[in-house]
Protein backbone atom coordinates (compact mmCIF):
# COMPACT_ATOMS: atom_id res chain seq x y z
CA UNK A 1 0.00 0.00 0.00
CA UNK A 2 1.48 3.58 -0.99
CA UNK A 3 2.21 5.97 1.93
CA UNK A 4 0.13 9.22 1.54
CA UNK A 5 1.77 11.73 0.20
CA UNK A 6 3.12 14.41 3.16
CA UNK A 7 3.71 18.13 2.75
CA UNK A 8 5.24 20.69 4.57
CA UNK A 9 2.57 22.28 6.55
CA UNK A 10 2.12 25.65 5.01
CA UNK A 11 2.17 24.07 1.08
CA UNK A 12 -0.95 21.75 2.56
CA UNK A 13 -2.45 25.15 3.99
CA UNK A 14 -2.47 26.40 0.38
CA UNK A 15 -3.78 23.25 -1.05
CA UNK A 16 -6.65 23.00 1.23
CA UNK A 17 -7.07 26.97 1.11
CA UNK A 18 -7.28 26.32 -2.74
CA UNK A 19 -9.44 23.27 -2.74
CA UNK A 20 -12.13 24.83 0.04
CA UNK A 21 -12.55 27.99 -2.28
CA UNK A 22 -10.91 29.85 0.90
CA UNK A 23 -8.81 33.10 0.34
CA UNK A 24 -8.12 33.58 4.57
CA UNK A 25 -6.72 30.22 4.70
CA UNK A 26 -4.86 30.28 1.11
CA UNK A 27 -3.43 34.22 2.52
CA UNK A 28 -2.83 32.64 5.22
CA UNK A 29 0.11 30.42 4.12
CA UNK A 30 2.16 33.01 2.60
CA UNK A 31 4.63 35.35 4.10
CA UNK A 32 3.75 39.07 3.73
CA UNK A 33 6.93 39.72 1.35
CA UNK A 34 6.36 36.32 -0.69
CA UNK A 35 6.63 36.40 -4.02
CA UNK A 36 4.81 33.74 -6.67
CA UNK A 37 6.03 33.42 -10.07
CA UNK A 38 2.84 32.11 -12.22
CA UNK A 39 2.83 33.93 -16.42
CA UNK A 40 3.57 37.33 -16.50
CA UNK A 41 6.01 39.62 -14.18
CA UNK A 42 6.49 38.12 -10.33
CA UNK A 43 3.70 38.86 -8.19
CA UNK A 44 5.34 40.09 -5.05
CA UNK A 45 3.87 40.68 -1.79
CA UNK A 46 0.90 39.34 0.15
CA UNK A 47 -1.82 42.27 -1.12
CA UNK A 48 -0.10 41.36 -4.76
CA UNK A 49 -0.69 37.86 -4.37
CA UNK A 50 -4.09 38.12 -2.52
CA UNK A 51 -5.49 40.25 -5.89
CA UNK A 52 -3.98 37.47 -8.39
CA UNK A 53 -5.43 34.65 -6.38
CA UNK A 54 -9.11 35.86 -6.75
CA UNK A 55 -8.51 36.49 -10.01
CA UNK A 56 -6.74 33.17 -11.21
CA UNK A 57 -7.52 30.96 -8.78
CA UNK A 58 -11.03 31.59 -7.18
CA UNK A 59 -12.79 33.53 -9.52
CA UNK A 60 -12.38 29.93 -11.92
CA UNK A 61 -12.93 27.32 -8.88
CA UNK A 62 -9.33 26.08 -9.50
CA UNK A 63 -8.76 22.49 -7.59
CA UNK A 64 -5.41 21.35 -7.15
CA UNK A 65 -5.08 17.20 -7.18
CA UNK A 66 -1.65 16.56 -5.08
CA UNK A 67 0.37 13.65 -7.67
CA UNK A 68 3.90 13.66 -6.07
CA UNK A 69 5.34 16.24 -3.78
CA UNK A 70 9.81 15.88 -4.12
CA UNK A 71 12.69 18.10 -2.50
CA UNK A 72 15.23 19.38 -4.65
CA UNK A 73 18.03 22.25 -3.90
CA UNK A 74 16.39 23.65 -1.16
CA UNK A 75 12.59 23.65 -2.87
CA UNK A 76 9.63 21.54 -2.52
CA UNK A 77 7.97 20.88 -5.83
CA UNK A 78 4.44 19.72 -5.41
CA UNK A 79 2.88 18.09 -9.15
CA UNK A 80 -1.02 18.68 -8.88
CA UNK A 81 -3.59 18.06 -11.64
CA UNK A 82 -5.44 21.28 -11.98
CA UNK A 83 -8.84 21.41 -12.66
CA UNK A 84 -11.47 24.21 -12.57
CA UNK A 85 -13.84 26.55 -14.76
CA UNK A 86 -10.82 28.23 -16.86
CA UNK A 87 -10.39 28.37 -20.25
CA UNK A 88 -8.49 25.59 -21.19
CA UNK A 89 -7.54 26.67 -24.81
CA UNK A 90 -4.34 26.11 -25.54
CA UNK A 91 -3.44 24.11 -22.30
CA UNK A 92 -2.70 20.33 -22.44
CA UNK A 93 -5.29 17.90 -21.01
CA UNK A 94 -5.09 16.43 -18.24
CA UNK A 95 -3.37 19.95 -17.12
CA UNK A 96 -0.71 18.73 -15.28
CA UNK A 97 1.41 21.26 -12.84
CA UNK A 98 4.68 21.62 -10.55
CA UNK A 99 4.24 24.51 -7.67
CA UNK A 100 7.85 24.61 -6.19
CA UNK A 101 7.96 26.26 -2.93
CA UNK A 102 10.70 27.72 -0.96
CA UNK A 103 9.79 28.22 2.91
CA UNK A 104 10.72 30.43 5.71
CA UNK A 105 9.47 30.60 9.27
CA UNK A 106 6.66 28.38 8.53
CA UNK A 107 5.66 30.54 5.45
CA UNK A 108 5.68 30.66 1.70
CA UNK A 109 8.37 32.50 0.64
CA UNK A 110 8.65 32.04 -2.88
CA UNK A 111 6.04 29.45 -5.34
CA UNK A 112 6.80 29.14 -9.08
CA UNK A 113 4.25 27.46 -11.03
CA UNK A 114 4.77 25.96 -14.46
CA UNK A 115 3.81 23.22 -16.63
CA UNK A 116 4.85 19.37 -15.55
CA UNK A 117 7.38 18.30 -18.03
CA UNK A 118 7.33 14.77 -19.13
CA UNK A 119 9.51 11.69 -17.32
Amino acid sequence: MKNPIRLPEPIETYIRGVNAGDPDVFESAFANDAVVKDVGPAIRGLAAIRAWARREIFSVNVLLRVMDVADRDGETIVTVKVDGTFDRTGLPSPLIMQHCFTLADGKIATMTCRLATGG
